[in-house]
């Protein structure tokens, strides 16, 4: 057999493999968490069972930056996050409980999906490096990119549970916006465009989009934000937490995801990470 050929063979199957093992861990990470509508909701129990927490090695810390991801200590997070929060939420203690609550969802999605994939060991560098498919432009999928997107979708479902309950105002999930740089212009995209898009495989059409974790409104203007929330989960773990650098073909050419975030929503910018 050809030697690409070879290689592809290997790639298919080790895709499969993975794809497989990633489903079983998407039904673990289903019977964890619970997805939940903003609005308001019933108290529930957010906290991780004792054995979870043990087994985390690296605890998440709320930073933020919008040129570098250099975590802080905690006490140091809290304090520059609760000016921004403190206006909505109205004392410290719902700030600190609001923090501690989606720092564990960063803890949950990593302990889930190394438990179920990896023995409760964290992937090597080569595991995370390894090409398992392609997308629709060609380019390469890796084992990094499909354990983050494993990892974010378990934190992110922990996150709507835990901001139906303690955030009061409204927020958005992985809402997609069209960000006009030169105009200083930004607009939603709707769920049903943004799959009609997607659908059509590698496309420029989403060229000129962001797509933020979290977005932390103070009223019903879904265009400006009080606090943009982004999980990053490195791949290996000593990676350092970083937010994405857009290249020379983006239209975002010498920003970082930060940078922009900012400058289309408006309010700081943080990274969660474990």
């Amino acid at each position: 057999m050809p030697l690409n050929a070879d290689r592809r063979h290997s790639h298919r199957r080790a895709h499969w493999r993975f794809t497989s093992m990633l489903l079983a861990s998407v039904l673990l990470g289903a019977c964890a968490t619970h997805p939940a509508h903003s609005g308001a909701h019933p108290r529930g129990d957010l906290r991780l069972d004792t054995e979870s927490v043990a087994r985390v090695r690296h605890a998440g810390l709320l930073g933020t930056t919008t040129t570098s991801a250099a975590p802080l200590t905690v006490a140091s997070s809290l304090a520059r996050v609760a000016p921004v929060l403190l206006a909505v939420l109205g004392n410290h203690g719902k700030v600190d409980e609001l923090a501690e609550s989606l720092k564990e969802c960063a803890r949950r999605a990593e302990y889930q999906v190394n438990a179920s994939l990896f023995g409760n060991r964290a992937p090597t560098r080569e595991e995370c490096g390894e090409e398992l498919d392609v997308d629709g432009c060609g380019e390469p999928i890796t084992r990094a990119m499909l354990l983050g997107r494993q990892k974010h979708s378990i934190a992110l479902a922990c996150a709507r549970e835990v901001l139906s309950q303690l955030w009061p105002a409204p927020f958005s999930i992985e809402q997609r916006y069209r960000y006009y740089r030169a105009s200083r212009f930004s607009e939603t995209i709707s769920r049903e465009e943004e799959q009609r898009l997607i659908d059509q495989g590698c496309t420029r059409e989403l060229w000129r989009t962001i797509k933020p974790d979290i977005v932390l409104h103070k009223d019903y203007n879904l265009l400006r934000a009080v606090l943009i929330l982004d999980f990053k989960f490195p791949c290996p773990p000593t990676n350092p937490a970083q937010w994405k650098q857009y290249g020379r073909t983006s239209a975002y050419s010498g920003l970082n995801q930060g940078e922009v975030y900012k400058e289309a929503l408006g309010g700081e910018v943080f990274l969660l990470t474990p």
